[in-house]
């Protein structure tokens, strides 16, 4: 049958493939949950009508043998009663009726076992989702872990960053006070060289001088005023 051939393969889907493939498993594992319902609910229906159907075939097979017993012992009661003629009619519609019984057995046993194939992808994709139901959380709670441990991955690179921009600041504010360093001797030396001799003459040199009033007192006694 078609249908157990569509919901063989709603079965065969392997659910740890299907979250292995999730982008992000806490998001779209509800979403997959409702999708597996759906698939539930369609599969329940159609179980139900396979199993409806085999019901009807076994009701059919036992009216059939039920018909077949009864004819039998018409027949049976016609040649008690000497009537061969009437147990002929019986005998022949027996035949008829188990003709049409072996056909009826044969549909049974295939509905039967359509119904078996059925109730057993019904109770496997029913039993698929309440394992993953019972595995939701946990899924979620390790997605949530992972993403925590993904930000403190990335927290710690930030800090690395972070110190690394430290270690380069430091450098460039040693490298600065070095430029200031050289910077200041470098003007030091660009000073004029200190004359010793040069100040010495500038000091004997002012105090061998004499006043204006000395140097009139000094002529005037030359000239004997």
């Amino acid at each position: 049958m078609a249908i157990l051939e569509r919901f063989g393969d709603i079965i065969k889907a392997n659910i740890n493939a299907i979250i292995d493939n999730m982008e992000d498993p806490s998001k779209m594992i509800d979403q997959y949950l409702r999708d597996m319902m759906e698939d539930l609910a369609e599969v329940k229906s159609n179980t139900a009508s396979v199993m409806a159907e085999e019901t009807r075939t076994k009701r059919l097979v036992d009216e059939n043998a039920a018909e077949v017993a009864k004819y039998s012992e018409y027949a049976k009661k016609a040649l008690q009663s000497n009537n061969e003629g009437d147990a002929r009619t019986f005998v022949t519609k027996k035949q008829e009726l188990e003709k049409i019984g072996a056909d009826l057995v044969k549909a049974y046993a295939v509905a039967h076992e359509n119904a078996i194939k059925i109730r057993q992808l019904h109770d496997k994709l029913s039993s698929d989702i309440q394992t993953l139901k019972s595995r939701k959380e946990m899924i979620k709670a390790k997605v949530s872990v992972a993403k925590t441990q993904q930000t403190i991955n990335e927290a710690s690179d930030y800090a690395g960053k972070t110190e690394s921009a430290k270690n380069a600041f430091e450098r460039m504010e040693n490298k600065a006070e070095r430029m200031l360093d050289e910077a200041n001797a470098m003007a030091e030396l660009n000073k004029p060289a200190l004359d010793e001799a040069g100040k010495l003459e500038e000091k004997y040199a002012s105090s061998g001088s004499v006043s204006v009033e000395e140097e009139l007192d000094r002529l005037k006694k030359e000239m004997g005023k």
